[in-house]
């Protein structure tokens, strides 16, 4: 995992420097011990790599600025739909490779369609054009926006939990300038996260939005250096994958039916107790006899989740209390 590694240790490194060696190691992979390759990133448009619990999912066209057509939108869709079903994967990280995160739906395709009728059929499509951007995604999934994330690949964020954005990343709905509209959750999920009047000056002015105008409204979550956001996603999906994953679900779900589906204050209390389950009472049991044994006392993260130690490290330490 050399490349997030650099990524996390806070290294700056050269956005052609990265993609390179982004790309090595995934044409790499099947070759190195533990690992699996999960695709050819010179062949396929989505990239999916995984490293323990977190699943990577890596939009590849980087000649297009990793815009979607509708095979790579289902590609995205299918990659998303198998890290849900995976029972190993706890958190995803979406990214764009080549140095942006994605400039929206390939107008190139819309372009070449003769019939309306066509196009119709691709904008209707149940999952999205863009991806599965008309559901809402199972499991936690972090965003790491580079260079452009316009037009669609703006709704793309957005279906995101959260979102990690370099400094000089460009955020927009470029696609007002050419009459086309949002049809990937844009117009939905963009009001209930910033609020209308904000959402409505977005839409309807296609305007550029910085880095730092979109941490201030809250359209982002954090801001970092250039080359780091992969890396700092990757932290951040990390800092969620570490916590007992049926509390983390529970809650998440309670959040987004408040806020999109109740009908009423009291309806979003009756479903978050609702669905409290007995394995979720397990697991909070399981939580409550560690904090019994001491840790997390005072506030403290460490030592919540077990860290997993390797055979030869577990013998060391049975012969070290030996001695």
């Amino acid at each position: 995992m050399n490349v997030l590694k650099s990524y996390c240790s806070g290294r700056v490194l050269n956005r052609n420097t990265l993609t390179t060696l982004l790309s090595r190691r995934c044409t790499t992979a099947a070759h190195e011990p533990g690992k699996e390759r999960m695709a050819n990133p010179t062949e396929d448009a989505i990239v999916v790599e995984k490293e323990n619990n977190i699943t990577l999912i890596g939009i590849n066209r980087p000649k297009l600025r990793n815009a979607i057509d509708s095979l790579t939108g289902k590609q995205l869709s299918a990659a998303i739909a198998d890290f849900e079903n995976d029972p190993k994967a706890d958190v995803g990280v979406l990214h764009g490779i080549g140095g942006s995160f994605c400039s929206g739906y390939d107008l190139g395709e819309l372009a070449g369609q003769q019939d309306p009728r066509q196009a119709q059929s691709i904008v209707h499509n149940p999952e999205g054009v863009m991806g599965p951007t008309r559901r809402m995604i199972r499991k936690p999934l972090v965003c790491a926006i580079s260079g452009y994330c316009v037009a669609g690949g703006l709704e793309l964020a957005l279906m995101c939990d959260l979102r990690v954005m370099e400094e000089n990343a460009v955020l927009g709905f470029f696609n007002r300038r050419f009459g086309v509209p949002l049809i990937d959750g844009g117009t939905v999920r963009l009001p209930a996260l910033i609020g209308l009047s904000r959402a409505l000056d977005l839409i309807l002015t296609g305007r550029t939005v910085s880095a730092k105008e979109a941490l201030e409204i809250g359209l982002v979550n954090r801001v970092v250096a250039v080359g780091a956001g992969l890396g700092q996603a990757y932290n951040l999906a990390m800092s969620i994958a570490k916590y007992p994953q049926l509390c983390i679900r529970h809650d998440r779900d309670a959040a987004y039916y408040g806020a999109f589906s109740a009908q009423s204050f009291e309806q979003a209390l009756e479903r978050e107790a609702a669905d409290v389950s007995v394995e979720l009472l397990q697991e909070a049991k399981a939580g409550a006899d560690k904090f019994r044994q001491g840790i997390g006392r005072g506030g403290s993260f460490s030592g919540i989740k077990e860290r997993k130690l390797a055979d030869w490290e577990r013998a060391e330490m049975k012969h070290e209390s030996k001695l």
